[in-house]
């Protein structure tokens, strides 16, 4: 996979309430098109009036969730990126809820991968879910103790990793 090939000139909306992490992912995300914000305000007015190919949403101080159904008004794919929200039951919440991707900040030096990740998934009509357990697995595995967290719903996991959305 290409990465730099698949990311260039991509449109992406990147939505924190950390000036140092918008700074970061603006860096690592060079060849795309980037707009930030820092509230949710900001954002939502973002959405309204541009077109994006890829949201990074911060879950905590920036109403992640919020955003994220705004995100699938718009048909926006959205990676959810979080440090303070970093749990089970958030990373079940960002998938039932439409996110198309789930990662710690501690992944943030991969940024430019994992958006390239989800589009090649959607372009080829595959689930960006099973692109991140394929990276991220065996961190949330530690993360959360085990590989059995994801046995408490393990039908929902199954359709999620097979199935195509947008």
């Amino acid at each position: 996979m290409d990465v730099d090939k698949i990311t260039f000139g991509k449109k992406i909306l990147i939505v924190d309430d950390e000036q140092d992490v918008l700074d970061t992912l603006y860096d690592l995300l060079a060849n795309c098109k980037i707009d930030m914000a820092s509230t949710y305000e900001q954002a939502k007015q973002m959405f309204e009036e541009n077109r994006y190919d890829i949201a990074i949403l911060d879950i905590m101080g920036v109403d992640g969730y919020g955003l994220l159904e705004i995100a699938n008004e718009k048909k926006v794919p959205a990676i959810m990126l979080t440090a303070h929200a970093l749990s089970e039951e958030n990373l079940l919440k960002s998938a039932e809820q439409g996110a198309a991707y789930y990662a710690p900040k501690e992944e943030l030096i991969n940024i430019k991968e994992i958006v390239a990740e989800v589009v090649d998934a959607l372009e080829n009509k595959k689930s960006t879910w099973n692109r991140m357990f394929n990276r991220l697995a065996g961190y949330y595995d530690r993360q959360f103790n085990g590989p059995d967290w994801r046995d408490k719903q393990e039908e929902f996991w199954k359709e999620k990793l097979k199935n195509y959305r947008y």
